[in-house]
């Protein structure tokens, strides 16, 4: 089977956020995403992967496949200029190969 080239966009922010950046995504011209529950340390000290009381301030990984470059580069720009300024987050881009290119 044949591999091509793609990018995967890697964004680890807030879950209280999630939802307007999956929106932005949709808006860059992706057409999908996935968010996972996210845990680390970072500049803004420990997160833990589940919440106790409330997970609204637990941290997600959104990642998301695209085969254009254009895409991939205002999915990181604008969702670093609209969401940083004000939570926690961190975006970066990945190349990677993928088997079914008509599903990206």
């Amino acid at each position: 089977m044949d591999h091509h080239k793609a990018k995967k966009v890697v964004i680890i922010t807030e879950k209280l956020i999630s939802d307007k950046v999956a929106k932005l995504i949709e808006e860059c011209g992706a057409t999908g995403y996935t968010i996972t529950s996210a845990g680390g340390k970072g500049s803004r000290g420990v997160r833990a992967a589940r919440g106790g009381v409330t997970d609204a301030f637990l941290n997600v990984k959104i990642e998301v496949i695209t085969s254009s470059d254009d895409v991939a580069n205002a999915i990181t720009d604008k969702v670093a200029d609209t969401f940083f300024e004000n939570y926690s987050g961190i975006t970066y881009l990945e190349d990677v190969e993928i088997l079914r290119p008509q599903k990206f």
